[in-house]
């Protein structure tokens, strides 16, 4: 990997890094160099993506986001960190007539509140280094919506403004906020459809489905010192599933 996308002597934290994009972006940074920090609820499952880590530079902590005593121990636990990369999140899907108050306050609580209440604490602690990159995993369904997915498009547009005003406040100390926006990636939840139902709607995109690598990629950029002067933005990696 070239030298200016780099992450050597890089401190970074990935939660949701158990499975999926997360686990992805987690081994994409040890390999860029990095001490990566991984975090997620499934021991077992974590424990695989932790051995496939650098050994000398790796961390990992069994936490519930969702649950703020489990946010504050994870904190005061941690180094002062270069790179944050925020990919827990949840996908429930039902028409909006059938959402239940239950299903907002789970759909907000992990996919907005955690990580919102996760980044007061690093503020809190003075655990986010002067310069450091933090990248929210928002979604390509915050900026195209589809029936019945109105819970999750909501609490990704929250994060994408929470975004926003994070880059301008944090601006001063030359801490860069982003969002980056996954369109449809061949994950565990996407190939529970059916293999005609993938066909139709890979169809549909002009490149087709993503995998994980791709969004990985795109964080490696954003962490690295090659994204320094990028700040507020919106980065969309969805193979043009946007436009069509």
């Amino acid at each position: 990997m070239s030298l200016v996308y780099s992450l050597e002597e890089k401190i970074v934290l990935v939660t949701g890094s158990s499975s999926g994009i997360g686990k992805q972006i987690a081994l994409r940074c040890s390999e860029a160099g990095s001490f990566t920090i991984i975090t997620g609820r499934n021991e077992e499952r974590l424990n695989a993506v932790y051995q496939n880590l650098n050994q000398e530079k790796r961390q990992k902590y069994i936490s519930d986001l969702s649950d703020e005593v489990g946010i504050s121990d994870l904190v005061s636990s941690l180094p002062q960190l270069d790179g944050i990369v925020l990919c827990a999140g949840m996908v429930k899907t039902a028409p909006i007539k059938f959402n239940s108050r239950n299903s907002v306050e789970e759909v907000f609580k992990t996919n907005t509140f955690s990580n919102i209440t996760l980044l007061q604490y690093l503020f809190r602690h003075n655990k986010i280094k002067k310069g450091a990159s933090v990248i929210f995993i928002s979604s390509v369904a915050s900026i195209k919506p589809y029936k019945g997915n109105s819970l999750y498009s909501a609490s990704k547009g929250a994060l994408n403004s929470f975004a926003k005003v994070m880059a301008l406040e944090c601006g001063v100390k030359r801490i860069r906020v982003n969002c980056i926006h996954p369109g449809i990636i061949r994950t565990k939840p996407v190939s529970n459809f059916s293999e005609e139902e993938m066909a139709k709607q890979a169809a549909s995109i002009p490149l087709g489905f993503g995998v994980p690598d791709d969004i990985a990629y795109g964080c490696i950029y954003l962490l690295s010192d090659a994204a320094k002067w990028i700040t507020g933005t919106e980065l969309i990696i969805d193979g043009g599933q946007s436009i069509s």
